[in-house]
């Protein structure tokens, strides 16, 4: 269990969402007890409102525990210095990629917007990790598809797998299709049977196990792969093999 990489949690709290404790310290607590090695989290308020001031966030916390978390810098498509910021953070140790959140920013995760976090994160390397849900304007799993193709090179994160049952068949369409493409597990609507079902068709070497802890309960998240009906081999690729290998080279 010392081994599982979360590779989708968030700090922080949420405007209009309920954390009973959004301290670093209390999700390091729920780590330690789930024997959760390492997280992989951007800040809350960089997914939400203001994405500088959540990246600075992101950075204090990570130097605070360089041993327990990497981190994802949001990436703000409206903000006209972006880019040059990103390639700031991506300098920074810890930082692993970019997280997009195509639905808090309204811009398509294909849009002209988001084309330069594709671009610096192919010419450094790193990862790319986007909230995905089915049958939205921004974040389809369709719209994944259409980077996937333009940035081969790309190690793109579906966060939530497509986030409802009928996104999960449409996500797994298009990881089977891109090799390029990972789905990340996490989001209230996913059961065991979902990730079984997951796991047979895509194969979990291209699944990653994340809990959108703070957001979401990391226990939850985590007990639905422990226990749900996975071969030894698929779930060990789930709670660490995929992440780590993925990560190979960027820390």
């Amino acid at each position: 269990m010392s081994r599982v990489i979360d590779a989708h949690g968030h700090l922080g709290s949420w405007f209009n969402f309920a954390i009973p404790d959004s301290s670093t310290q209390g999700l390091l607590a729920v780590m330690d007890r789930c024997g959760v090695a390492t997280m992989c989290v951007s800040h809350l308020l960089g997914v939400g409102p203001d994405a500088r001031a959540g990246n600075a966030k992101l950075l204090a916390e990570l130097a605070r525990y360089p041993d327990r978390l990497l981190g994802y810098a949001v990436y703000d498509p409206h903000d006209p210095q972006a880019p040059e910021r990103a390639a700031d953070l991506l300098s920074v140790p810890g930082v692993i990629g970019l997280k997009l959140h195509p639905e808090t920013h309204e811009h398509s995760l294909a849009g002209p917007g988001y084309e330069p976090a594709f671009e610096l994160a192919a010419e450094r390397g790193r990862l790319v990790l986007s909230h995905s849900q089915h049958e939205s304007p921004w974040s389809d799993p369709a719209h994944f598809a259409v980077v996937a193709a333009r940035h081969p090179s790309v190690q793109l994160l579906m966060g939530h797998a497509g986030l409802t049952p009928p996104g999960f068949a449409a996500a797994a369409e298009v990881a089977t299709q891109y090799p390029n493409v990972t789905l990340e597990i996490c989001g209230s609507r996913m059961t065991d049977g979902d990730l079984a079902w997951l796991v047979a068709t895509v194969g979990a070497t291209q699944l990653v196990f994340g809990s959108d802890a703070l957001f979401l309960d990391l226990r939850v998240g985590l007990g639905r792969v422990m226990l749900g009906p996975l071969a030894p081999a698929d779930r060990d690729l789930l709670l660490f093999g995929t992440m780590t290998r993925l990560l190979e080279g960027i820390r």
